[in-house]
């Protein structure tokens, strides 16, 4: 029956991912990843204070 990983499993996805992508470069995509996740929640948190605006308020 097909699920999720276990343990030793995982052990093995991870070796494959570090052999194909290298440690250096998982770093960087680990990097840009948390990047895109900030920049996104920034994103949002600017959008609901433009909802709290009132309507003749212009953003500065």
């Amino acid at each position: 029956m097909l699920g999720l990983p276990r343990g030793s499993e995982w052990i093995i996805i991870l070796i494959i991912v570090i052999l194909l992508f290298g440690p250096g470069r998982i770093g960087k995509i680990a990097s840009e990843l948390g990047r895109s996740i900030k920049s996104f929640r920034d994103g949002l948190g600017n959008k609901e204070e433009d909802v709290n605006k009132p309507e003749g308020e212009e953003k500065k």
